[in-house]
């Protein structure tokens, strides 16, 4: 029968949920017990995400083999189990890439290279690579809006892979139904994208439609009416109060999987989400809520943080708890800062990675705020070398330490660059994927994982300087886990605190809803005994192996 696929595209304007859309249908398939694949196409020139700004851009997700990719390959991530990896992202960039590096090889014997049949045989060929004999359907979310000039490529590909096998592709097209002034709902803008879409010859052949509440059926019919789609297949992807999460269920309350499946003509297997209602469950009836404080470079975009929030709110979950995020700049904290006050009402404080040396100084006081009073402390990549530094100042009395990418000429540097560590696999710079790691007994570390050997993904460039390890160690900050074959510093403890880890990888590509990862599970559980008994020195509870995450949305 061959994969059957199926192109998602948006239209109207951009940032209207296709990740979300697309990761919950291929939650429904999966939990038809149909093994899928998706895509992420990005019309960017940009070859990867992995120099683009946060701030434009959001988070870079990571994969095990070290791709740096759209974030809403983090989206596919939590709400599916599909495997992904370097080929899972195409961006604009890797195809012109190729085609031009096949042209200076002599792979098109002379021709003029062209976008039509050139740069979409190679956008066809790079779609028809993922996914293995075992994959049933393959989703391909296109980034952008229909009638950008960049997604055209993309539309046009898919055109012609319609044209070329009409019964085994289908196209999805999300687009807004904006409701003006809290009165009218208007169709006219999905009318007008799916014209557009028309006109470069793809017939949509399922709608969903971003819009504030389940879209009546009167206004079904009207949009069914103008785009030529049945009525049946015009589904609503309302604003949603809860959680996300709630997604999958609202598109199985209005038949998207069976529709999907009845298009391409396959049997109808039973389905079992009731991992999805009990997650919604929880969130819907806990009353318990836990304040966290996130505190970053890129706090202004909402997206910046992205696979950490989430990951947060999965150990939240987990306790059966409410998650509150109170967002904080960094850089508001520096010089004369007043962390007391501006941190009065959060029971624990993370501070996620980053580059480059803007608001370290207001970073360097958080961590020293939290140390000196036992507050939770979660530092990820950036954070935990923040840990080092802020250490080396305060505790072992070296004024001028720094990080050597904030001062590259410090007079004590408490990171080096991973590159000079010439026995290490690198990608360019950067330490980039999926590694082992070994976590010493007897720490915080180990109480968490309940094992010795894990694995987890890495992107960063600079690593903890071994010479002070000594000396951290001596005055209460020890090492709790290095890299296999113990040549960096993957974690940082201090000692007798309630509950404070610095780790140089990124538990927060690992973790899920229906999965919470260990750390953040622990953390949470952690700033929820402190809150609940309102003391910061109570000792910590460490009840967290990864077999019983299952178990909490029981």
């Amino acid at each position: 029968m061959g994969k059957k696929y199926i192109f998602i595209s948006g239209g109207v304007c951009s940032s209207l949920g296709k990740g979300i859309a697309t990761a919950s249908l291929g939650s429904l398939l999966e939990a038809r017990g149909i093994k899928i694949a998706i895509i992420k196409i990005d019309p960017y020139i940009n070859v990867t995400a992995g120099s683009m700004n946060p701030f434009q851009h959001g988070e870079v997700y990571v994969t095990d083999d070290g791709a740096e990719t759209d974030l809403d390959l983090g989206n596919y991530a939590r709400f599916t189990v599909a495997p992904l990896d370097r080929r899972n992202s195409i961006t604009t960039g890797q195809i012109y890439l190729d085609v031009i590096e096949g042209e200076r090889q002599g792979r098109y014997l002379g021709e003029t290279v062209q976008i039509i049949p050139h740069i979409t045989d190679c956008i066809i060929d790079h779609i028809r690579e993922v996914g293995g004999a075992e994959v049933e359907m393959v989703l391909v979310e296109i980034g952008g809006t229909v009638g950008d000039i960049e997604s055209f490529p993309f539309i046009e590909a898919t055109r012609q892979m319609i044209q070329e096998n009409p019964k085994q592709v289908l196209s999805i097209h999300l687009t807004l139904v904006p409701q003006i002034a809290n009165a009218e709902i208007k169709t006219k803008p999905t009318q007008h994208s799916v014209k557009e879409l028309r006109e470069i010859g793809v017939q949509p052949d399922i709608l969903i439609c971003r819009v504030p509440h389940i879209l009546p059926l009167e206004l079904r019919k009207k949009i069914a009416l103008f785009t030529n789609v049945s009525v049946e297949d015009v589904i609503s992807d309302p604003d949603v109060q809860e959680t996300i999460y709630e997604v999958p269920l609202i598109f199985h309350q209005q038949h998207l999987d069976s529709i999907v499946l009845n298009k391409f003509g396959l049997p109808i297997p039973a389905i079992n989400i009731s991992n999805w209602e009990k997650i919604v469950h929880i969130q819907q009836s806990s009353t318990r809520e836990v304040v966290i404080a996130i505190v970053g470079k890129y706090i202004d975009h909402s997206d910046s943080y992205k696979s950490v929030e989430e990951s947060l709110g999965h150990g939240a979950l987990a306790s059966k708890a409410h998650l509150k995020l109170i967002r904080i700049e960094s850089n508001k904290l520096e010089g004369s800062h007043n962390c007391a006050e501006v941190f009065q009402d959060c029971t624990a404080i993370i501070l996620p990675g980053g580059f480059g040396a803007r608001g370290v100084e207001g970073m360097i006081n958080t961590v020293q705020y939290a140390r000196e009073h036992n507050i939770p402390f979660f530092g990820i990549c950036m954070g935990m070398q923040i840990m080092a530094t802020e250490f080396a100042r305060n505790v072992l009395g070296l004024k001028n330490a720094n990080s050597i990418e904030v001062e590259k000429d410090c007079k004590y540097p408490t990171t080096t660059l991973v590159a000079e560590r010439k026995e290490l696999p690198l990608k360019g710079d950067m330490r980039l994927g999926r590694e082992a790691i070994t976590v010493d007994r007897d720490t915080l570390l180990y109480e968490i994982y309940q094992t010795r050997e894990i694995e987890e993904r890495h992107r960063h460039r600079y690593e903890i300087v071994l010479e002070y390890v000594p000396q951290f160690a001596q005055k209460g900050m020890i090492v709790s886990a290095r890299s296999k074959g113990e040549h960096l510093v993957e974690a940082l403890e201090w000692k007798g605190h309630p509950w404070g880890i610095g780790i140089q990888f990124h538990p927060e590509f690992l973790s899920s809803p229906q999965l919470p990862h260990p750390l953040f599970r622990s953390f949470i559980a952690q700033a929820l005994h402190i809150q609940d008994t309102q003391s910061r020195t109570l000792p910590h509870s460490l009840s967290t192996k990864p077999d019983a995450v299952s178990a909490s949305l029981a």
